[in-house]
């Protein structure tokens, strides 16, 4: 009983130095904040460095109170004499035994903000209430305001803010969500990281998802059949559950509004199950259909598989392709997936799955085999990374693997789990990715269709030459590549441009806004790079 009343007084004690070093009262504490705050440990500049760096994890720029609370117990250790490094997270972070720290002049510095305080802002749960987050209509003012760097406060924040000025006027008027991607919102932004599974049936996408989570979660099925009929996102929740599609594609508070382009043949065939786990906090998992071979390809499916698996690979963190020893040949099916994930090459990691049912000269047979299948498809000079082992709860084969194979897998394994584990941290390294990319493909975007607004005629022959520009669109795209100096890979694929477009009257586009275009070339050249300056490690 000692134990946890002291715990509740350390708790207690945490809470109001974080209100007190929340400056801003919005629940987050900034570099500027923790740089007051912290030089009362007394510790030197190179341990503030450090501890920076273990406490803020997800590289957002600030500290929640989750995070605060092991910065204070770093601050503990490194006054006791330890070193800190990412190890001691690990084996030392234990929130019984560690005291809180020594904080120079802290006492008088809470008396005087008491005495100061007049009106307390609201709580929510012991907590001070988030405020509100301003945005400007972006329709206000035609002159390029430079971005308050002062009413963000995170880096996260700052991209909804450039988002909502910028961006999403440009996309508007130059229907990018109708041709490329859906407008964000701010789900999008707030969603966690997300891992999608992908390959023929049978390859163990269930299986691995359920080895990682070390048990079941609602709606999995496993066989040797193709038994995942549908697209299933495996998040963190309350308690154990299974939603249909139309639910969470109108949930505004999870990011997948995006998906109801896609149609209700779709929706039917996409849920989420929900579970209490310590790994969904962290990361959400995707599990496909298996992609069809053979005879069973030629059924058609009810929707557009390729565009649905193009429109999560934009969205995830990692993009995992599960092949089987036994199931190499990639179809027609599979072929067009892969190519979907033209442009997000950088998140794609092939596994090798099931490699515990060959034997060790087989399986070096196999490995050249599948990676002489890879470079047929993804059309790249470079070897691609493939993890070899066998992820399920099952004890290996020593007939079959042997010493040395199951040392193999084990190091292969820990390899794929260490790159798994990195991705919380990159989250927000990945968002401003992801954003900038988006930024860049947008502005091409406008490039494309307002030139294609001028090469309408002004009164007479519209719909020939709408025709002609249809048909002749290769030709279009190496001319707006020409006249602006753009990069031939970074275009839409035609096929796709050609078929959206053939829906619309080119004669309605709008013409090209040179102020838009400066406002994008500003964010990309000026703002984004100050919005990381503010939110890097404040000790730097």
């Amino acid at each position: 009983m000692k134990t946890e009343s002291r715990s509740k007084d350390e708790t207690k004690t945490y809470q109001e130095w974080f209100n007190l070093a929340d400056s801003d009262g919005d629940g987050r504490i900034s570099g500027n904040d923790a740089t007051k705050f912290f030089a009362l440990s007394n510790l030197s500049r190179s341990q503030l460095k450090q501890l920076w760096a273990l406490a803020d994890t997800k590289r957002q720029g600030f500290l929640g109170f989750p995070e605060f609370v092991t910065a204070m117990q770093l601050v503990s250790l490194a006054q006791a004499g330890c070193e800190l490094n990412a190890d001691i997270l690990k084996t030392q972070i234990d929130k019984e035994n560690i005291k809180p720290p020594l904080m120079e002049g802290l006492d008088a510095l809470v008396a005087k903000t008491k005495s100061m305080t007049i009106d307390a802002p609201p709580e929510v749960n012991g907590t001070t209430k988030p405020q509100p987050f301003p945005t400007n209509p972006w329709f206000a003012s035609k002159s390029l305001k430079k971005l308050p760097l002062n009413a963000v406060t995170s880096i996260v924040d700052g991209l909804k803010r450039l988002y909502i000025e910028r961006l999403k006027p440009l996309e508007v008027t130059y229907l990018y969500n109708d041709f490329v991607s859906p407008l964000m919102t701010n789900s999008d932004f707030d969603a966690k990281p997300m891992v999608m599974l992908l390959g023929q049936y049978s390859t163990g996408k269930t299986t691995f998802i359920k080895h990682l989570l070390r048990c079941d979660y609602p709606g999995a099925h496993v066989g040797p059949e193709p038994t995942t009929d549908r697209f299933v996102v495996v998040m963190s929740g309350p308690d154990e559950r299974s939603i249909p599609g139309n639910t969470i594609a109108v949930d505004a508070d999870m990011p997948f509004s995006g998906l109801t382009t896609f149609g209700g043949s779709f929706l039917s065939k996409f849920q989420c199950s929900q579970m209490p786990h310590p790994l969904l906090d962290e990361v959400t998992f995707v599990d496909t259909p298996g992609v069809l071979s053979g005879e069973k390809q030629r059924t058609q499916r009810s929707y557009d598989f390729t565009g649905v698996v193009s429109w999560f690979a934009a969205k995830c963190d990692l993009i995992l392709l599960l092949f089987d020893p036994h199931k190499l040949d990639i179809s027609d099916e599979f072929k067009r997936v892969i190519s979907s994930l033209r442009g997000n090459d950088d998140k794609i990691r092939v596994v090798l799955n099931k490699a515990d049912q060959v034997d060790t000269q087989q399986l070096m047979r196999v490995y050249g085999a599948l990676m002489w299948s890879l470079g047929k498809v993804l059309n790249t000079p470079e070897v691609s990374r493939v993890y070899i082992g066998s992820f399920n709860d099952k004890p290996m084969d020593e007939g079959f693997v042997g010493p040395l194979g199951q040392d193999l897998f084990e190091k292969e394994q820990n390899d794929l789990l260490a790159d798994l584990i990195d991705i919380p941290k990159k989250a927000c390294d990945r968002r401003i990715n992801e954003f900038v990319k988006r930024a860049r493909s947008a502005k091409i975007h406008a490039y494309i269709i307002s030139h294609l607004k001028k090469e309408m005629p002004a009164i007479m022959g519209k719909a020939k030459a709408q025709q002609r520009l249809i048909d002749n669109l290769d030709d279009e795209f190496a001319k707006v590549q020409r006249e602006f100096h753009l990069p031939a890979g970074d275009f839409p694929n035609v096929e796709h441009f050609r078929e959206v477009l053939s829906g619309y009257s080119i004669d309605k586009f709008e013409k090209l806004k040179p102020k838009m275009i400066q406002a994008i070339d500003h964010m990309l050249g000026y703002e984004i790079p100050e919005l990381l300056k503010k939110f890097r490690n404040p000790y730097d």
